[in-house]
């Protein structure tokens, strides 16, 4: 099976030698009040440092996909700062930096699987030509080419889920976004998706990685940031996290992470 790093020139889009000290994500104070009142991210801090593998993890309603949302400037924070790799997140700089894809599958329904591609690299500058070769690559990588001409609708969930990474990875990122990339798929695209996550990682990408599988996240994540109620209840190596709730798996850190909190919550007091 083809592998990311045989995909023709693999430098990174402002690719520099070796890990850079600049965080690839940085958030201070980030908070996001929708309309109605609801708060769903609260004064909250966050650096993911050059080259990592970055889980993170929480229930549903937990502020992962408001976090984001606004990193990937999908909507408006009320507050706080975002920058990736020092750039402000919604610079031109910024926007070119970060492959995000998705958990819905958002693809136009009106362009074919190559033009999703190629239209999606334009939106960075890319030009046609360089954008139909990479296309081309990338649907060879993913298994795809022989539906190059074929509507996304006319697809299986795997190879949506294959396509809405190709297009994420389209101009280079370096910031690379996976949001519950799993979801939903067999095992052996879910173990295809793992590798593919392990090599970008090792061609220079940075990975922020949200899952609903614990295992997965121990598999793949060197760093791990549990998210409850908008914040960021505990942090770690899945080893150290495991030493500090005194457990023998990511499991039970999920589980007596979740259930400090709830007591704090009950109490009124810090877990």
């Amino acid at each position: 099976m083809d592998s990311l790093a045989t995909v023709g020139d693999q430098a990174l889009d402002g690719d520099v030698p070796g890990r850079d000290s600049v965080p690839a994500l940085s958030v201070r104070g980030l908070r996001k009040t929708y309309r109605g009142g609801f708060t769903a991210i609260e004064h909250l801090d966050l650096d993911i440092p050059d080259g990592a593998v970055f889980g993170l993890l929480g229930p549903n309603g937990a502020g992962k996909t408001t976090l984001i949302g606004a990193v990937c400037n999908l909507l408006r924070p009320t507050a706080g700062d975002i920058r990736v790799f020092g750039h402000h997140h919604d610079s031109r700089e910024a926007r070119r930096l970060v492959g995000l894809a998705e958990q819905e599958i958002n693809l136009d329904r009106f362009l074919n699987v190559g033009e999703i591609l190629v239209y999606h690299a334009g939106y960075h500058g890319i030009g046609r030509p360089e954008a139909q070769r990479r296309a081309r690559e990338l649907l060879d990588l993913f298994r795809l080419s022989g539906k190059a001409k074929s509507r996304h609708t006319e697809l299986s969930g795997g190879m949506q889920r294959r396509l809405l990474l190709a297009r994420a990875l389209m101009h280079r990122p370096r910031l690379v976004i996976l949001d519950e990339p799993t979801a939903g798929v067999d095992v052996e695209l879910r173990a295809e998706i793992w590798r593919y996550t392990r090599e970008l990682n090792e061609l220079g990408a940075t990975i922020l990685l949200t899952t609903h599988y614990l295992e997965e996240a121990e598999a793949l994540c060197g760093e791990i940031a549990l998210l409850r109620a908008g914040q960021i209840i505990a942090r770690g190596s899945p080893g150290a996290l495991r030493r500090q709730f005194g457990v023998d798996d990511l499991a039970g850190v999920y589980a007596r992470a979740m259930a400090d909190e709830e007591n704090a919550w009950a109490t009124g007091g810090a877990p």
